[in-house]
């Protein structure tokens, strides 16, 4: 399995709600653009070995930064050696308000 979705393919896991959504845009970023997509909790991706053993054990998670790029897809290389099923958005959350989807 991809370790990434497209923004159509979490509108479907969101829909099921089986699914755990974490925001981990950079500080700066996140205080730039506050909204995040409805369901989801930001984290510092700096201090994702803090906040990683939080996360529910058994239930996909999904996390996204501003493009998809290297934010996202380092947490979740780090996720996926902590055996947690991580995938992240392609294109994140620019391709998520792209998509027509809302923010909140």
């Amino acid at each position: 399995m991809s370790p990434s979705l497209s923004p159509n393919e979490l509108k479907k896991l969101l829909d099921s709600k089986n699914v755990t959504l974490v925001d981990v845009r950079r500080k700066a970023d996140y205080e730039a653009d506050p909204n995040l997509i409805p369901g989801a909790a930001w984290r510092n991706p700096e201090e994702v070995d803090a906040w990683s053993r939080e996360l529910p054990q058994g239930k996909p998670v999904v996390v996204y930064c501003v493009k998809g790029g290297s934010v996202s897809q380092s947490i979740t290389d780090a996720l996926t050696r902590k055996q947690i099923d991580v995938r992240y958005i392609e294109g994140g959350l620019k391709a998520w308000k792209e998509s027509g989807e809302r923010v909140e």
